[in-house]
């Protein structure tokens, strides 16, 4: 099952945001599929086409501070939008941000994060129906208790998981975060609580890992709060990085089974992908097709259902990384139909 869609963009570049996420991640992995004479006649039973979860404040409560979401529903919100985006840089002149290129206001981005939010509850209740989606969007493992960061104003992932078990649907969640960033403010906000495991897979070096200790109001980051499993990469150590994955996911297995596993299904690691600070990892096109592989059959042989999320993918090539796992994956859920 795939959620996606097509009418939220996924460029930023109506609100003058250059940071290089196209459109193309999504558009030619659908096209890739649809490709496919098999899969584009069983379209009906595969592509969810809308959106249609709605998230409330109370949602965002489970997750982030009062004082944070009230901000987002404030005069401040655009001010949280600059700081999270990383669109003024330190002297104070703008980054990656051309406001005079805008169409739209920088504030209406908030509307579309929370539709995208939505969409993460959404998948996750279709993969707990179908046993796996894959939602063309979500994964913004950055955002904290009371900031957002990192390009992630919402913890999507957090917030779908405490909604589940709120409603009973779930009671224990797994995160797999195979980004290439730490997943850093799932970490943290999950802390100490057994319900939710989290395994972070990522760069042993490089952002969240080489910021300040403590943040500017003197208070510890949170983003070195440890995942329940951390598995850095260094550079050069790319060849075991499936061996890796695996041993992490046995240790996973250990604190017992999921009723539903998250999966921040991040295309940055691969060489390819054209965010500077990826540059540390770099995974070959195989090396991603076997990673998503790895995780699927691990998780599907023991009846966990899993939703895969987008997360991190920039510039024009990480749609292979989407589409050769989906064509895969698809192709594994209807090989009894000829």
């Amino acid at each position: 099952m795939i959620l996606y869609d097509p009418r939220i963009p996924t460029n930023l570049i109506e609100f003058g945001i250059q940071i290089p996420v196209r459109d193309s991640r999504s558009t030619k992995t659908l096209q890739a599929i649809l490709d496919d004479p098999k899969l584009r006649s069983l379209q009906r039973d595969w592509h969810q086409d809308q959106i249609v979860e709605v998230l409330a404040r109370e949602d965002l409560l489970r997750v982030h501070s009062a004082d944070y979401v009230e901000r987002l529903y404030s005069t401040t919100l655009e001010k949280e939008i600059v700081s999270t985006f990383e669109l003024v840089d330190a002297e104070g002149k703008y980054y990656r941000y051309t406001p005079e290129t805008a169409t739209r206001p920088l504030i209406d981005l908030f509307e579309r994060l929370l539709i995208k939010a939505a969409g993460t509850v959404q998948a996750s209740r279709l993969a707990l129906q179908h046993g796996f989606c894959f939602f063309f969007a979500g994964g913004a493992h950055h955002a904290q208790h009371d900031f957002g960061n990192g390009f992630c104003l919402l913890n999507d992932i957090v917030i779908a998981s405490r909604k589940l078990q709120f409603e009973k649907k779930v009671d224990r969640v797994w995160i797999i975060d195979v980004d290439a960033h730490k997943g850093d403010g799932t970490a943290a906000l999950t802390a100490g609580d057994d319900s939710i495991r989290t395994l972070s897979v990522h760069m042993a070096r490089g952002w969240p890992l080489d910021c300040p200790a403590l943040l500017a109001d003197g208070r510890p980051n949170p983003s070195f709060i440890p995942s329940d499993i951390d598995i850095p990469i260094e550079s050069g150590e790319e060849p075991y990085y499936l061996e890796r994955l695996g041993g992490g996911l046995r240790k996973l297995e250990e604190g017992g089974a999921a009723d539903l596993a998250i999966v921040v299904s991040g295309a940055d690691p691969y060489e390819k992908d054209a965010l500077p600070s990826t540059i540390p990892l770099k995974l070959s096109l195989i090396q991603m097709f076997e990673r998503d592989r790895l995780l699927y059959i691990w998780l599907k042989d023991r009846n966990i259902p899993a939703v895969f999320l987008m997360a991190g993918g920039y510039g024009d090539d990480v749609w292979q990384v989407y589409a050769q796992f989906l064509l895969w994956a698809l192709h594994q859920r209807y090989k009894h139909i000829t």
